[in-house]
C-alpha cells in the first residue's frame, strides 16, 4: 500500500476507534507546567471508571503493526514527530464534523504557539502532576515500579525537571506515574486512557509516543467519549473549556483565547 494511503487509512481507522496499535520506544520530555485545576481531570465527566456505561465502545477490532513494518513502507520516522499536516487536521476534522480551525484553536491553547506534541523525535511533551499521581497510583492495574526507568539524555530546564519527576515516580509505580501525567499536544491525562479508546495506560503511552497524528486521533476519540464534541460543533468555547480545562477556565481566559485562536485560523 502506498505510504500516503496507509497513513490516511490508519488515521480513519483511529478516528473510528478501530485501534491500530503502533509499538514504539517510550520516552517523555517538555511542556509548559500547568496546575491540576487547569486540566480535564478536575471534572468528574472525565473520570474513567472500569465498566462505565458512559464510555462508548469505539473499538471493533485491533491490529498490531510493528514500527519496522511501517518504516519499511517508506515512512520517515522523524516526520511522525514534527510534521502534522493540514491534510491530517482536515481528515480528523471531517470525521468529527468540525472545522480544522476548531481543532487548531484547542491545540494552540494546550500546546502553545509552536503547536508541537514532541520536543524531540520520540520524546512527547508531558507534564507530571504529583497531585494526580497521588490520586491515581493506587487505581493502577499494577502498582509495580520500573527500577530500570531512566531520564533521557540531553534534556535541560523544564524538560529535565518533568522527566526526572516522572522517572522517580515510575520507579515506584510505573502505571500510576503514567496515569498522573499529562501527554502530548492536547495534554490529555493518562488516567483518561479508557476514554481515549485504550485498553491500558501502557497502550495509551505507546500511542502518545508514536506520532503527532496519533495524538490528534487520541484527542478525537477522547472528546467523543467525554461528550465534549457537541461543544466544539457549536463553537461553545465556554462549554468546552469548562469540561476540558476545569472550573478555573474563565479565570484563566481559556474560552476567550480559544475564540480568538479560532478567528485567526478560520480566516
Amino acid at each position: 500500500m502506498n505510504p500516503a494511503n496507509l497513513k490516511k487509512r490508519n488515521s480513519i481507522l483511529r478516528v473510528l476507534g478501530l485501534g491500530i496499535i503502533i509499538t514504539s520506544f517510550f520516552s517523555v520530555c517538555t511542556g509548559k507546567k500547568l496546575d491540576s485545576s487547569m486540566r480535564q481531570d478536575s471534572l468528574s465527566v472525565n473520570e474513567t471508571q472500569s465498566g462505565s456505561d458512559s464510555i462508548i465502545d469505539l473499538k471493533k477490532e485491533r491490529t498490531s503493526i510493528q514500527i519496522g513494518a511501517v518504516d519499511s513502507l517508506g515512512l520517515n520516522p522523524a516526520d511522525r514527530y514534527s510534521h502534522l499536516t493540514d491534510e491530517d487536521f482536515k481528515l480528523v476534522a471531517d470525521e468529527l464534523g468540525i472545522e480544522v480551525a476548531v481543532i487548531k484553536a484547542v491545540v494552540v491553547i494546550e500546546a502553545g504557539a509552536a503547536m508541537k506534541g514532541f520536543s524531540a523525535p520520540g520524546v512527547p511533551v508531558v507534564n507530571f502532576d504529583p497531585t494526580m499521581y497521588a490520586k491515581y497510583k493506587n487505581k493502577a492495574t499494577s502498582t509495580a515500579g520500573d527500577k530500570s526507568a531512566k531520564v533521557p539524555e540531553g534534556l535541560k530546564g523544564h524538560a529535565l525537571k518533568e522527566w526526572t519527576q516522572l522517572t522517580n515516580a515510575r520507579k515506584v509505580n510505573k502505571e500510576g506515574a503514567d496515569m498522573g501525567t499529562f501527554w502530548g499536544m492536547f495534554q490529555i491525562g493518562g488516567f483518561n486512557y479508557k476514554r481515549c479508546g485504550c485498553e491500558s495506560v501502557n497502550e495509551f503511552v505507546e500511542r502518545m509516543s508514536y506520532s503527532e497524528l496519533e495524538q490528534l486521533q487520541l484527542f478525537a476519540i477522547f472528546i467523543e467519549n467525554s461528550d465534549m464534541l457537541k461543544y466544539l460543533k457549536k463553537k461553545d468555547w465556554s462549554g468546552f473549556a469548562r469540561r476540558y480545562n476545569g472550573n478555573s477556565y474563565a479565570k484563566r481566559g481559556y474560552h476567550t483565547k480559544m475564540a480568538k485562536a479560532y478567528a485567526k485560523f478560520s480566516k
